[in-house]
């Protein structure tokens, strides 16, 4: 009897044990779960750190998603616009318009490449959004950010700009103010909004969740002026372009990735989805020009400094431009 037993307690525990699955199997599942988490992380980094190519490559072939968006000028809107067989651009912005002023600059390269009359209206180290929402003579570069320079557009009043430019030894200033006050805007067919990331350097605010149009605030700035604009001139196609990477100086005075630190206002990446969304919501054309072109990796061959691009990174955008918005050329 007690063998029998002892035969059944032998049975029960060999089939357990047949049961029983082999270590192996869950250091080879728990393996698989690694790598696909490893995987996962690899791939977001390189999203973030953009690791496109631009050299020797077409645009189709970038790894990262170059982030376009091109609206067409509704035909009601072109009727109003009496054509005269130029193409005449504007270019409102600041330092990527006016570090060079040889053929090596931005707006010269669309120039050279394109044909049109461009007319460089962009103010050195001015942003889109205000510093202080009345307007201070004692920072007198407020007279020259997009908000303001729009309006004085608009209005047709340019005495403050003239007046600020006494403020700056630099004669972009004063002529550049000079060239708005002699322009008529009735010949111009496409307006460029095309700054550096100097709002998120010079720690503007992002937005005003209860003010779309607030002007102290990166994406209200930008909303606000684009609408007097349409509003003032509907016949003028007007397209933004979006600021490359740049690197900023952290708490410690450390050189770091615009890409990665937030002064409290957000990443560069956060400035430049208010500029795809306020786009997007007024109808303009967007040109990426952070994706696809700049990172950490090629810095070195398209910077000059931590936010000043050099003269093939212009020629690399200006021919981004051209292709986007005039594809017949």
């Amino acid at each position: 009897m007690s063998e029998k037993r002892d035969n059944r307690r032998m049975n029960r525990d060999d089939r357990e044990e047949a049961r029983e699955i082999p270590r192996w199997v869950y250091f080879a599942v728990l393996g698989v779960i690694l790598a696909v988490i490893l995987f996962s992380i690899f791939k977001l980094l390189r999203w973030n750190m953009g690791t496109a190519e631009t050299e020797g490559v077409v645009e189709g072939d970038f790894e990262v998603e170059v982030l376009d968006q091109i609206f067409l000028m509704p035909e009601d809107k072109k009727a109003l616009h009496e054509d005269d067989g130029q193409e005449t651009i504007l270019f409102l912005g600041n330092d990527v318009l006016t570090y060079y002023s040889d053929e090596n600059g931005f707006v010269q390269q669309v120039e050279k490449n394109y044909a049109a009359n461009c007319i460089n209206a962009g103010f050195p180290a001015s942003t889109v959004a205000l510093k202080n929402a009345n307007y201070d003579p004692e920072y007198a570069l407020d007279a020259f950010s997009f908000y303001n320079v729009a309006n004085s557009i608009v209005s047709g009043d340019f005495s403050q700009m003239a007046q600020a430019a006494k403020s700056f030894n630099d004669y972009c200033y004063d002529s550049h103010t000079e060239v708005l006050q002699n322009l008529d805007m009735n010949t111009v067919d496409t307006l460029v909004i095309f700054y550096d990331a100097q709002d998120y350097i010079s720690l503007r605010i992002g937005m005003n969740p209860d003010n779309d149009s607030d002007p102290v605030t990166y994406s209200g700035a930008l909303n606000a002026g684009i609408k007097a604009l349409q509003e003032k001139y509907p016949f003028i196609r007007i397209v933004c372009m979006s600021f490359p990477m740049c690197y900023a100086y952290d708490s410690t005075g450390a050189l770091v990735s615009g890409d990665r630190y937030d002064f409290g206002n957000g990443r560069l990446t956060t400035y430049l989805q208010f500029m795809i969304d306020t786009s997007g919501a007024t109808g303009v054309s967007f040109i990426d020009n952070y994706y696809g072109t700049i990172h950490e990796d090629n810095s070195s061959n398209w910077m000059l400094d931590n936010i000043h691009v050099n003269a093939d990174c212009n020629a690399h955008m200006a021919k981004h431009f051209i292709e986007k918005i005039y594809p017949e050329n």
